[in-house]
């Protein structure tokens, strides 16, 4: 359950911290208040994508760089989340919480991102899967996800659960088994002629690379260094000699070596101290100096000594650079992507070499390893028809109380041709109303009625769910009024006696029916004297007192303050403690 979530200088958010609780929490609010703003945070805080548009600048020019926005949502620790937490090494909260938190900057170099739960820095791929365990959010637009025949596939292996999942794994890695062998036939089919003229040339080209004994690729720099050294061996000779004769012993007595100069400076400095002890210090630094250019002198000396000029091994330099060169030219630009391009010869050359096997036997591998994905296939296939008869079922008993009593729906399996995700077209099949043959849900159903779809379909989906999490819906009363407002409420209090569930609505039905009601504002904010225009600011008012949330409730009605307004919103919230009382009754 989401407890707390506190949102600092993130799109038109200052500063806002939301304490929550069980059950149904609504916000409210004028369209374009801003209630998106806030589940866009929740978002971001477990995982959601992320861009420097965010971040609020605090500037009047608009210029967020250097701002800095924070998100944090606290959840309650349940025995799941506890246990992964502890997979992951992340030490507990004493609270028993799970802190997620997100931080967004933005610098000259581009936007920066951070994911910490309970203080560690995690991954995306491990904030999706905390993600999974926390929170489901089902935001406007994903009715038109539910009209994609692939969606729907994807919803019914999910609805059929771990074993129609592993089923389906074994089925793609036998498509991709399978996908490799007629690969593999189809190439050998090619033409036998166009296959050993490509062969040809890859064992020339790769003979010739191999003959290069390309290992190294900073090979190239590292032998125009030696070269550049022995072709340079006379200058290098003289150079070293003065060098010598400048740090260490000069043949010329009318101009002293550096190591005898800083000798007399030593002398000299020893005969001051013995009168100022503060120059100890600069002692020491000239007796190091001292060393250090005496063992200057020797290293220079010993490296002239060892200078020799090598004719023969600058010859082998030169040759073999030139080989190297002119691989590159062919096969480059550079010495490490020609070795990449041996090794991509090879690869091919090995595949070609491969085909040498007889068509017949590769034809025959083949066939196994499609008989084997059929077999695989088929399983799936029965597997996902037991899920499709349980989910046609649950559904409808899901949507009768949605004000749609006489609905059929069903979940139809069409035979294709093999794929990694298996040989089943799922499509959804449905008519509101009775008498009525059921079509593609894409050709028939309105936008009301996708609500309520949806809706059944996450009720199916969290009943499976035996961990608590929760569930948040962006406007999924959209397009409905009257009696399938109040069915949508009744459901949402029904899911939210097992699920938390955060809703953001304009319907004062669905308002009426929650435990917790905020209510979202957008204000305008004058400026300090020495910044410009105003600046825009979403607020958010818990309503707790009961004649704020009666005052909401006739406001959303659309009749603000008016009396009539007041009295039905008054009558919603009376009709709400009857209908959840009721509910607690049931259960009981």
């Amino acid at each position: 359950m989401l407890c707390c979530l506190r949102i600092e200088n993130f799109a038109l958010i200052d500063h806002l911290e939301l304490d929550l609780q069980a059950g149904l929490m609504v916000l409210t609010g004028e369209t374009g208040a801003g209630k998106s703003i806030i589940l866009d945070a929740l978002d971001l805080a477990l995982g959601g994508k992320a861009t420097a548009r965010l971040i609020r600048a605090k500037n009047d020019q608009g210029d967020a760089t250097g701002e800095r926005a924070f998100i944090e949502a606290t959840f309650t620790l349940t025995p799941s989340i506890k246990q992964w937490l502890q997979s992951q090494d992340i030490d507990l909260l004493e609270d028993e919480t799970v802190v997620c938190s997100r931080e967004l900057s933005l610098t000259r170099t581009g936007l920066r991102s951070r994911s910490r739960v309970n203080g560690i820095i995690l991954n995306q791929g491990l904030m999706a899967e905390l993600r999974a365990q926390l929170l489901e959010i089902t935001a406007q637009g994903q009715t038109v996800e539910l009209l994609i025949p692939e969606r729907q596939r994807i919803l019914l292996d999910s609805y059929g659960g771990s074993q129609v999942q592993q089923q389906r794994q074994l089925v793609t890695t036998a498509y991709q088994t399978y996908l490799k062998a007629k690969q593999l036939l189809e190439s050998r089919r090619t033409s036998e002629q166009e296959r050993l003229q490509r062969l040809d040339l890859l064992q020339y080209q790769l003979q010739e690379l191999c003959d290069a004994h390309l290992e190294d690729p900073e090979e190239l720099e590292v032998l125009q260094q030696e070269g550049d050294r022995l072709s340079h061996v006379v200058e290098l000779q003289q150079l070293s000699y003065q060098a010598h004769q400048i740090l260490y012993q000069n043949d010329d007595p009318e101009t002293p070596a550096v190591a005898d100069l800083l000798g007399e400076a030593e002398n000299l400095l020893k005969e001051m101290v013995d009168y100022d002890t503060q120059l100890n210090g600069i002692l020491d630094m000239v007796r190091n100096a001292l060393t250090e250019v005496v063992e200057a002198g020797h290293q220079i000396s010993t490296y002239n000594n060892n200078l020799e000029a090598d004719p023969e091994q600058l010859a082998d330099i030169e040759a073999r650079m030139r080989v190297l060169k002119q691989i590159c030219r062919k096969y480059g630009p550079t010495l490490s992507e020609a070795i990449a391009y041996r090794d991509k010869l090879q690869g091919e050359l090995d595949v070609l070499t491969a085909a040498d096997q007889s068509l017949e036997a590769l034809e025959q591998d083949c066939g196994i390893k499609y008989q084997d994905l059929a077999i695989h296939c088929q399983k799936l296939s029965q597997l996902r028809q037991k899920a499709a008869q349980k989910l046609e079922k649950q559904l409808i008993k899901e949507l009768k109380p949605l004000a749609m009593a006489k609905v059929s729906f069903e979940c139809r399996l069409s035979p294709i041709s093999p794929t990694a995700a298996g040989a089943d077209q799922v499509t959804f099949y449905f008519s509101p109303n009775p008498g009525e043959v059921a079509q593609p849900l894409a050709e028939i159903a309105s936008g009301g009625e996708m609500s309520r779809f949806l809706l059944a379909l996450k009720a199916c989906f969290t009943q499976q769910q035996t961990t608590p999490k929760t569930l948040v819906f962006d406007e999924i009363d959209a397009g409905v009024s009257g009696k399938v407002a109040q069915a949508i409420a009744t459901k949402l209090h029904h899911l939210s006696q097992y699920h938390q569930v955060l809703c953001v609505t304009h319907q004062p039905l669905i308002a009426a029916m929650a435990d917790g009601h905020f209510r979202v504002t957008k204000q305008v904010q004058s400026q300090a004297k020495n910044q410009k225009g105003d600046r825009t600011l979403v607020a958010v008012e818990s309503l707790q007192h009961h004649q704020k949330r009666r005052d909401e409730l006739a406001q959303l009605t659309g009749g603000h303050a008016a009396e009539e307004a007041i009295s039905f919103a008054e009558s919603l919230l009376v009709q709400a403690q009857t209908l959840k009382a009721g509910s607690k009754m049931t259960q009981a």
